[in-house]
């Protein structure tokens, strides 16, 4: 169903469905500001479905489902198939970290009665866009003892947010002069948190008064947050946008949607032909570097694991040759064309909200530079698929040709020699604090997914 709006297919039945759909994923990514607590949510999601751990199965069999976790931010999760497992997966591969700021390893200080945090952005940010909203603090604080410490400072009602200050628009003369990149320096990102004197202390005693209350709250010194990892994040719960309630606002959809529907299409399906497969890592907006990240060899670790379970010789060999012949949607969103910015998309090649899960064959940037850019007669066998189940999708670029661009997580399976292709979520608002996703796209992303593990 090429190019077709999903709300026009929808009877009475099917229209709930997507609202039930988009009602759980909101709580989803409400509570999963970071990928620590994607993770944490995906593992009990898995579990409630029967999924066992790798780590508690001593061999494997048709049918079994099973899961691995790295450095709890990093997940893969695997339905065995009739198939060999070298005859290839079906992988559904997403991201669960998203752009926001991280506090330094020192970060609190004082400066003219006020304590503030010093922060280090994370990604790909507008910085402007972070400035005099509402922030959380989430995180763990890891003690020398080896005391892990939970952080959540911001979500509940009762709880005091934190923030960034901006000038006054009456005293803004030269900042309003600076070209936008430039109005808001990532020195100046620091955060807000206090400015309530220590009582008997005359040298930083509001920084100090802070960190008495830190030690209060989670029983930590300020030398713990050198071993700490905290993310400042937008406060606040996922909502429905739209008077008509047919689009979400929130936090993360990038790539959290399509990390949700990913696994949840995972959790739906039973028997399999080919061993179906989701994969979320972590550290795509940065390159996909380090232990969690898409380059780091835990997928293939865990597979020659899973290989040596189902009682494989020579695993690791078995691994390789399984990967190569795997079929793969890198499920991470693209750009919707918005009405206020035309001029950035090629209409012919853009992706629509609402006409349901969007196909990239390439993304990159202008002369395709870091793209995976799939084969066509991959891309025919996924377009089969889809049009077969009847799912709503469309194809599309990331914009212009010289406009700009960005990649996924493609290209580095693609290394692998496996087919691959980009298959996810239109967004507006991209990398925003506050990014807006469709409730229609994220259901026909979620069917078509289904469709992929089962095909």
């Amino acid at each position: 169903m090429y190019r077709k709006n999903a709300w026009k297919k929808y009877d009475k039945i099917q229209f709930q469905q997507v609202m039930d759909f988009a009602d759980d994923y909101k709580k989803f990514l409400s509570f999963g500001k970071t990928e620590r607590l994607i993770a944490k949510e995906s593992v009990e999601l898995l579990k409630a479905k029967g999924f066992k751990s790798l780590d508690e199965v001593k061999s494997l069999k048709n049918g079994d489902k099973v899961y691995s976790i790295n450095k709890n931010k990093n997940i893969c999760a695997f339905i065995i198939g009739e198939k060999e497992l070298e005859e290839g997966l079906r992988i559904l591969g997403a991201h669960i970290d998203s752009p926001r700021l991280d506090l330094k390893e020192h970060p609190f200080y004082e400066k003219e009665e006020f304590a503030l945090a010093d922060t280090h952005y994370y990604g790909g940010v507008k910085k402007y866009q972070w400035v005099t909203i509402p922030l959380a603090l989430h995180g763990v604080i890891c003690k020398e003892d080896g005391t892990i410490v939970n952080v959540n400072i911001g979500e509940d009602p009762s709880d005091p947010i934190v923030g960034i200050t901006d000038l006054l628009i009456h005293l803004s003369k030269d900042q309003m002069e600076k070209k936008l990149a430039d109005a808001i320096t990532g020195e100046n990102l620091d955060v807000t948190v206090g400015n309530i004197p220590l009582e008997g202390e005359e040298k930083n005693a509001v920084k100090l008064n802070i960190l008495k209350l830190l030690k209060e709250k989670y029983n930590v010194e300020e030398e713990d947050f050198l071993s700490a990892e905290i993310e400042v994040v937008p406060a606040g719960e996922a909502r429905d946008y739209g008077l008509d309630r047919s689009m979400i606002a929130g936090y993360g959809h990038d790539d959290r949607s399509c990390a949700y529907s990913s696994l949840l299409a995972l959790l739906d399906t039973d028997k399999v032909g080919y061993t179906a497969c989701c994969c979320l890592v972590d550290k795509e907006e940065i390159g996909s570097v380090g232990a969690t990240g898409a380059q780091s060899l835990f997928f293939e670790n865990t597979i020659a694991k899973v290989a040596n379970l189902l009682g494989k010789a020579s695993p690791l060999y078995i691994a390789r040759k399984t990967l190569e012949n795997s079929y793969m949607l890198s499920s991470d969103v693209s750009a919707a064309v918005d009405p206020l910015y035309l001029s950035v998309s090629d209409k012919k090649n853009a992706a629509f909200f609402a006409n349901g899960l969007v196909i990239n064959k390439y993304t990159g940037s202008r002369g395709k530079s870091g793209s995976n850019d799939a084969n066509p007669e991959f891309y025919a066998w996924v377009r089969n698929v889809l049009d077969t189940n009847s799912i709503c999708w469309q194809n599309a670029e990331l914009g212009k040709v010289d406009q700009g661009g960005g990649g996924t997580i493609a290209y580095i399976l693609g290394n692998y020699n496996m087919n691959v292709i980009d298959a996810g979520i239109p967004v507006l608002n991209m990398h925003a604090p506050m990014e807006v996703i469709s409730k229609a796209d994220l259901f026909e992303a979620y069917k078509g997914y289904v469709a992929f593990l089962k095909a």
